[in-house]
């Protein structure tokens, strides 16, 4: 299924949501204004409103409640790109300049906290407690995933259970929250936790393919190959070699992460040790393995062109080329 046809459903009520999301964005700051204008006009491909609104449009009739939803983790997910963006010192994003690589640290730290504010302000005007709780359970999950992270990255001694536990704050939480807030956009409590829980196998899915573009050949991925090794962050490919792998092996990856891994020719080394040694494709057996569970719990849903759609979304997610 094309990405056409996934957004065909809801491609009316993404339209109205553009709209919606840039008159939240609106401030009586003329520098506010100019930045997130410019970071609307380079918006990826707004996937997690597509989640909220898809599984909104499965389970009821979309409304007010609905763009709420999509608003909040919207600016949610801006704020954490513009925030990441300074903590990774990264001067671009999909292709364009940084925030911070434009207008400095100190504006780009102000206008990601003025996002976050607005997620605030929008759910208490609008009355939508329920919707602010499973939002700001995100925030506190994403957070502490990447500090866990950032800890554990350090000691190079993460286990497959924490990086699962890592992932599932730092990426699954924020989908998990948009499938769930889907369902109570449209008063659908009984669904809820159920959608959430679908959310969350599509979030790990979704990053475990995340983590084998890294192992990719440059120029058909969307980051370059190697970013992961030699930002020495520890994901499920390298994770797997380290604990199913020779002592020789196992050594020759520790040192290249620890001591070489601004060394191109040597992060090469240790992406084909991962590769050869069964890393990337035990990475693809557990991604299909929650794709299929998340698919699973849909499966009592009734069917319809939105759950048809959400289906080919959770598809894309896990097949595509960036």
């Amino acid at each position: 299924m094309t990405v056409k046809e996934i957004i065909a459903p809801v491609s009316d009520e993404m339209k109205e949501f553009e709209i919606r999301f840039q008159q939240a964005l609106d401030s009586k700051v003329p520098l506010l204004d100019k930045v997130t204008h410019y970071i609307v006009k380079r918006k990826g491909k707004q996937m997690r409103p597509l989640f909220v609104f898809l599984t909104a449009k499965m389970l009821g009739d979309i409304g007010n409640k609905s763009y709420d939803a999509a608003a909040l983790v919207e600016l949610l997910h801006t704020a954490t790109l513009v925030h990441d963006d300074i903590v990774d010192d990264a001067n671009e994003r999909r292709g364009f300049f940084s925030v911070n690589a434009l207008w400095k640290n100190k504006i780009a730290v102000l206008v990601g906290d003025y996002m976050l504010s607005k997620i605030l302000l929008l759910s208490l005007e609008k009355n939508n407690e329920d919707l602010l709780r499973i939002v700001a359970r995100s925030v506190k999950e994403m957070s502490e995933g990447e500090l866990l992270q950032i800890e554990k990255a350090r000691k190079l001694d993460i286990t497959e259970d924490v990086y699962y536990e890592i992932i599932r704050q730092k990426t699954a939480s924020l989908i998990a929250t948009c499938c769930q807030a889907g369902a109570l956009s449209v008063g659908d409590d009984e669904n809820a936790e159920k959608m959430r829980a679908f959310g969350e196998k599509v979030g790990l899915a979704f990053q475990i393919k995340d983590d084998i573009f890294d192992y990719g050949e440059p120029g058909n991925i969307g980051k370059p190959t190697g970013l992961d090794i030699r930002e020495r962050k520890i994901t499920l490919p390298l994770i797997y070699v380290l604990n199913n792998s020779s002592a020789k092996v196992r050594k020759e990856l520790i040192n290249i992460v620890r001591n070489h891994n601004e060394n191109p020719r040597k992060v090469k080394i240790a992406g084909d040790l991962v590769i050869k040694n069964g890393g990337v494709e035990y990475a693809y057996q557990q991604m299909t393995k929650f794709k299929n569970e998340a698919l699973e719990i849909l499966r009592d849903i009734k069917d319809s062109k939105a759950k048809s759609a959400l289906v080919g979304l959770v598809e894309y997610t896990t097949t595509r080329l960036k």
